[in-house]
């Protein structure tokens, strides 16, 4: 298990504001209603899994990962401004979590469905 430091955690913060800010100035049309979930940044700097939730049908979403990852190279030249050693290369993946917690949810739904009322 990799050890997690206050300083990664307010970077891979810093990461997210900054991207999800440049994010909403993004044109292309593929890029859909994107949400940045979270930011893990290796330890060495050079790579960060940006994590995203997409409004949106499966179609929709691997259409805003793409757009995503063609504007990598506008949002790495965004994150000079963190003045970092490295700018580490930007990798999008659905953030699992949503979906899980949507599930969950419609599975307590139906169980309170199936119960009498007392």
């Amino acid at each position: 298990m990799e050890k997690r430091y206050p300083r990664t955690h307010r970077l891979n913060e810093s990461i997210r504001e900054l991207i999800a800010d440049e994010v909403e100035k993004l044109k292309d049309p593929r890029v859909g209603f994107v949400t940045i979930t979270g930011v893990d940044v290796s330890s060495d700097l050079r790579h960060a899994t940006v994590w995203c939730s997409v409004l949106g049908s499966d179609d929709e979403q691997d259409g805003s990962l793409a757009g995503l990852r063609s504007a990598a190279p506008f949002l790495r030249h965004a994150l000079g401004q963190l003045r970092m050693k490295r700018v580490p290369e930007l990798v999008f993946r659905i953030d699992p979590a949503i979906s899980t917690g949507l599930r969950v949810e419609q599975i307590i739904r139906e169980i309170h469905k199936e119960q009498p009322d007392e």
